[in-house]
């Protein structure tokens, strides 16, 4: 067995720390935060973090052999590191494909792996259906397609049904007015300016999220950082009530024809109670040339044994195919 590759798996090598780090300006006041590390001349690959409004952590950099691949991570406008912080102006799928596209410019790649999950998979998807002349191949994990029917399973009636007691905590801060129409009121509430007066309720979307992300998640013991959530609550709902500013509902499993020439993979938990499996596998049968790995002791965490032995899996071979 690679002695590399199993640590990757396990997590025990030392973290592969960034070669370089800096902002990119890429208009209407964003600064967009990005990192690279690996080899200068290996695979470039791109990697697209989830949310919207998570960030791109550390752990993301063990999906690849820093020995093949040169990784390029960064964080969305108003996520993470970049500037300003959770800021939803001048923010939507339309900016985000352009800012991928100025740092595939400022770092001189004429083509690169995308590699996302959940959100990173959607935005995976609309960038290659944009610019499928510079992508080499997809790579996605916990699919989302930001379909009405997806947010209305997590938001409305679907999730809610299995996690009754998580939801009741999550609901349950709403009026009964308010509870006809979660994902609006949230959204209301998480967009005044006071970031204090909007705290809890970040906190609280966050939380729901995080108590049904794992296979073995406890959603007594979840305790989202503030800060992230501030982010994660204000960029989700800006998004999902708005259909993840794509074209049409449903545009990114229907509209698939360009996919015939980018090779791919798909990682997905089983028992995925954020992005049920049944987008990954409409995604599979639109796309002749994926490959699709349903992991049986995965939930939709991108740290679950299973699931990261599967996406370790998937770059290596493409380290050995593209190399």
């Amino acid at each position: 067995m690679d002695t590399h590759r199993h640590a990757r798996r396990l997590g025990l090598y030392p973290p592969i720390e960034p070669a370089r780090s800096g902002y990119l300006p890429v208009g209407q006041g964003h600064s967009l935060y990005y990192e690279e590390c690996g080899q200068p001349d290996g695979i470039p690959v791109i990697g697209l973090h989830g949310g919207p409004g998570g960030g791109a952590a550390p752990a993301m950099r063990r999906f690849f052999d820093p020995r093949k691949y040169r990784i390029l991570l960064f964080d969305q406008r108003g996520c993470g590191r970049s500037r300003p912080f959770a800021e939803i102006s001048d923010n939507t799928t339309q900016h985000l494909i352009r800012d991928i596209e100025a740092l595939r410019a400022h770092f001189g790649v004429d083509k690169w792996m995308v590699f996302g999950g959940s959100w990173g998979a959607t935005l995976g998807l609309a960038y290659a259906r944009a610019c499928p002349e510079h992508t080499l191949a997809l790579v996605l994990r916990g699919v989302f397609a930001c379909t009405r029917e997806e947010i209305a399973w997590f938001y409305r009636d679907g999730a809610n049904r299995l996690f009754p007691d998580a939801w009741a905590r999550f609901a349950g801060r709403l009026t009964p007015s308010e509870q006809d129409d979660v994902l609006k009121s949230y959204h209301k509430r998480v967009m005044v300016e006071d970031t204090v007066e909007r705290r809890a309720d970040a906190v609280e979307w966050a939380r729901w999220e995080s108590a049904l992300i794992s296979l073995h998640a406890d959603p007594d013991t979840v305790s989202p950082d503030p800060r992230r959530a501030d982010a994660l609550a204000r960029m989700e709902t800006h998004y999902f009530i708005n259909s993840g500013f794509l074209e049409r509902d449903g545009i990114l499993l229907e509209d698939t024809a360009h996919l015939a020439d980018i090779p791919g993979a798909i990682v997905q938990g089983r028992y995925d109670m954020v992005t049920p499996p049944k987008t990954a596998w409409m995604l599979h049968k639109a796309w002749p040339g994926s490959q699709l790995d349903f992991v049986h002791d995965a939930g939709h965490a991108a740290g679950e044994p299973g699931t990261v032995d599967g996406l370790v899996r998937v770059t290596d071979a493409f380290a050995r195919r593209f190399g």
